[in-house]
């Protein structure tokens, strides 16, 4: 009878190198170390800025930016489920709202709090590498434009969008736009805290009557908000720890060799 498995040598050899070589991409050089001090630090800064008195305004426009990236949300998933976006609506007390009709409510509800975190975590992977973040700011434009359309007579959607585009384009011209990837590394781990915050708040806490949670389980009817709540929040945190892994994974170059990128470089530097 023929032997259903023959064993070389050389499987050995290819799952050592594979190990290894995932150990490798796994561990963070210098530049990478550096990345994550300043996400550490990021993480804590916000937390304290979030409850401090009189100094929580420094991260209100940051706020607003991620109910934006929720709303935003919302409407690409009503998009992708054949509904016609009416409107989007941010106001000053950090809330929002997407008017749409038609749609597949089991997938536009969860957009929001998904779609945030899934935005943040993309961002925070770009922040790791020069060349990725000036890319997460060409797809970022895209998606301001679209916003824009979509809340053409909200006044305070014109004035969040045209305050990043300022922060973002005087990062770029800044030390070779090290600066524009700490920004969008900002930026990455504001949206994923308050994703995580917002669902805590909507439906663990809740501290809201109605949340897209609490209509989510009138849609589905067979799980309190709760429960949807607590399944969100640890896709949320998945989606934040996924992002530092690609990170770290995927964007080796040192800070040297990313600043002798000539990728999109400005003629006025």
């Amino acid at each position: 009878m023929p032997a259903l498995y023959s064993y070389s040598p050389i499987d050995d050899v290819h799952e050592l190198v594979t190990r290894e070589t995932l150990g490798q991409r796994l561990t963070p050089n210098a530049t990478q170390k550096t990345t994550l001090i300043v996400a550490g630090v990021y993480v804590i800064v916000i937390a304290i800025l979030w409850v401090a008195p009189v100094v929580n305004w420094i991260i209100y426009p940051f706020k607003l930016l991620t109910v934006g990236f929720h709303e935003m949300s919302h409407a690409l998933a009503g998009v992708l489920t054949g509904a016609k976006i009416k409107s989007i609506e941010l106001d000053p007390d950090e809330g929002g709202a997407t008017r749409m009709s038609g749609g597949i409510p089991w997938v536009t509800l969860p957009a929001g709090y998904l779609g945030s975190s899934f935005i943040g975590a993309c961002l925070i992977a770009c922040g790791f590498d020069i060349v990725a973040s000036k890319i997460a700011c060409i797809v970022l434009a895209v998606f301001f434009v679209f916003t824009l359309w979509w809340a053409r007579r909200n006044w305070l959607t014109w004035a969040l969008v045209g305050g990043l585009a300022v922060l973002i384009i005087l990062a770029w011209f800044i030390a070779d736009s090290v600066a524009l990837r700490f920004v969008i590394l900002f930026i990455g781990v504001m949206s994923c805290m308050y994703s995580i915050w917002d669902i805590v708040d909507d439906t663990l806490a809740r501290k809201v009557n109605e949340s897209d949670a609490s209509r989510f389980a009138e849609v589905c009817g067979c799980c309190p908000s709760q429960t949807w709540g607590v399944f969100w929040l640890a896709i949320s945190f998945i989606f934040f720890i996924l992002g530092i892994l690609v990170g770290v994974v995927a964007f080796k170059q040192s800070a040297e060799q990313q600043a002798a990128s000539t990728f999109l470089d400005s003629p006025l530097l």
